[in-house]
């Protein structure tokens, strides 16, 4: 499939995944450490929950951030029509990066491996944004 419209979807559906997997894991912890919804009003303030509830958070927060830069580029590059395989392959690479981020921070948060997933991450994106930079304005 030569399209980066499934990628696109593909980080979206494991977005919302993450944030169904958040509420797992924060709901009871709220519930065993007795804080009440409203409680949660202010940033920080649900900082005293276990760390499988706040990587949980913390993961989805990650994903509303840069992939916002990814879906706009995913989707800028098929709407100019440059979709080609290796634009496709480098947004796979870029979610499936972002996955195994996700595992390793929602799990065992080693952080120095999250960084290397991360940075990969980054240079795939990066190597798909020049790239189409260099069709547009080379």
């Amino acid at each position: 499939m030569n399209t980066l419209i499934a990628p696109v979807m593909a980080l979206v559906a494991w977005s919302l995944v993450i944030w169904l997997w958040m509420y797992v894991q924060r709901m009871p912890a709220m519930s065993k450490a007795g804080i009440k919804p409203q409680d949660a009003a202010f940033p920080g303030s649900l900082n005293g929950l276990p760390a499988p509830a706040r990587q949980a958070a913390d993961n989805y927060n990650h994903l509303m951030e840069q992939p916002t830069i990814f879906y706009a580029a995913a989707l800028a590059i098929q709407v100019a029509g440059h979709g080609d395989p290796l634009a496709v392959k480098l947004a796979w690479a870029f979610v499936a990066l972002r996955v195994l981020h996700s595992l390793v921070q929602v799990s065992v948060n080693i952080v120095l491996v999250r960084f290397l997933l991360f940075s990969l991450s980054t240079i795939a994106l990066a190597w798909m944004v020049v790239r189409e930079l260099l069709v547009l304005f080379g």
